[in-house]
């Protein structure tokens, strides 16, 4: 009996509106490429590592379960958080996967996720590299953050751009409707920790019938709390309403996050990452309790990253491209390597896809340029906006049932057991 080709797939950080574009570009690759089972890992390298595996192929059985799984939120095979150590002292835990890969006659891993998840990559093809294993494995790009390097952007960030310029102007036209008598601030709180990228697309929002937000903060830029305090005075002083758009990590001079001035939660995950919310609720209630104003607080929070119903078209089919090129590389050999994309020409725009080593993408963070943070950390250029205006493009309409969208749905349970 011939030995089987077979591979997984796994979904690891948080989940983007184009996650399952990935998946299913890797799952078309698969196919196009004669492999003979697809297997899903429940739950990233922590399901992988519990041996729990999905056959892929009992969901995605034609064209069109791959246009629902492209429509479909979060991560279709579930997402984790999971660190790898350092290989040094814990090489029982690689070789567990490496024999859970042997015994599944599995010879290539694929992984989608962001900074974490391509450290995951490059672990696991150094240690394949150390121990003479033959298995490959390939990154695929995936974070709404957009702070990966060497790539111009990243599938997801698009889409979350998208729902953010879009909600923005919503916000923006039910805010103004008020401020007879006083005017009225909102502030509205965008993810994003160490990199603005999303907090940036703010200014998306900007156009012929609306003005957009009138301040950005971004976490690149120190944030000076008593200018901004003085700064929504003066715009009380001369307009009704008032919207900010702020990044979740904005923090001041000295290091201290502006949601740690308030109750801030002590969460921190397996990668060290602290939980980061509530600094629209701290500036808001400083706005109320020492201006006297109206104050309003809105955290958009995992709505940003879950509205597939709002996705770019772009983002969709740069998402799947990267998953079925990622296939193709390690068919052709290729291992501890991620798919990265090149801009060819953004008017109009052409983009082109290349192969990466991972080392020099793994654990590295790029921000939004110096350059493109303007008046005084308050605002992003224009600069930015021809960056990021192609990237939003275009609608793939949802697969409506009963007035809602249809998703494609992994029947395990998420519970623990």
């Amino acid at each position: 009996m011939m030995a089987q080709r077979n591979i997984v797939v796994g979904q690891s950080g948080g989940p983007t509106a184009v996650i399952n574009s990935s998946l299913a570009g890797v799952v078309a690759a698969a196919k196009d490429l004669g492999y003979d089972k697809i297997y899903g890992m429940h739950h990233g390298i922590q399901g992988f590592l519990n041996e729990d595996l999905v056959d892929i192929s009992e969901y995605v059985k034609d064209k069109n379960d791959i246009e629902l799984l492209k429509r479909t939120p979060s991560a279709f095979l579930g997402s984790c958080r999971f660190k790898l150590p350092k290989i040094e002292g814990n090489e029982e835990i690689y070789d567990k996967i490496f024999e859970i890969m042997e015994k599944n006659e599995i010879e290539c891993l694929f992984y989608i996720g962001g900074n974490d998840s391509m450290d995951t990559i490059k672990m696991l093809s150094d240690y394949a590299e150390l121990k003479g294993k033959k298995q490959r494995f390939m990154g695929v790009p995936k974070t709404i953050d957009n702070d990966l390097p060497i790539t111009d952007h990243t599938p997801g960030y698009g889409s979350a751009a998208k729902y953010i310029a879009a909600s923005l102007k919503e916000v923006i036209r039910d805010n103004s409707s008020f401020g007879i008598e006083k005017p009225t601030v909102v502030v509205v709180e965008i993810m994003g920790r160490h990199a603005g990228w999303l907090t940036a697309a703010a200014a998306l929002s900007r156009g012929e019938d609306c003005e957009g937000p009138d301040m950005i903060y971004l976490p690149e830029a120190d944030f000076d709390l008593d200018d901004f305090m003085a700064r929504v005075k003066k715009l009380s002083e001369e307009k009704s309403s008032v919207v900010i758009a702020v990044s979740e990590g904005i923090k001041l001079a000295d290091g201290r996050f502006v949601c740690e001035l308030g109750s801030a939660s002590d969460y921190v995950d397996a990668f060290g990452h602290k939980q980061l919310s509530g600094c629209a609720v701290v500036l808001t209630n400083k706005i109320q309790s020492e201006l006297g104003l109206k104050s309003r607080a809105i955290e958009y929070s995992t709505l940003q990253r879950a509205a597939t119903h709002l996705a770019s078209l772009t983002d969709i089919n740069e998402a799947f491209t990267v998953g079925y090129l990622a296939c193709k590389a390690a068919d052709e050999g290729k291992t501890g390597m991620m798919v990265t994309i090149e801009v060819v020409n953004r008017d109009p725009y052409e983009v082109a896809y290349n192969i990466y080593d991972i080392h020099a993408i793994a654990n590295v963070e790029r921000p939004v340029p110096a350059e493109w943070i303007v008046n005084n950390g308050t605002d992003v250029s224009e600069e930015y906006v021809k960056y990021a205006r192609p990237l939003i493009m275009g609608e793939l309409t949802p697969m409506m049932v009963e007035g809602l969208p249809r998703h494609l749905v992994l029947n395990k349970s998420t519970y623990r057991k």
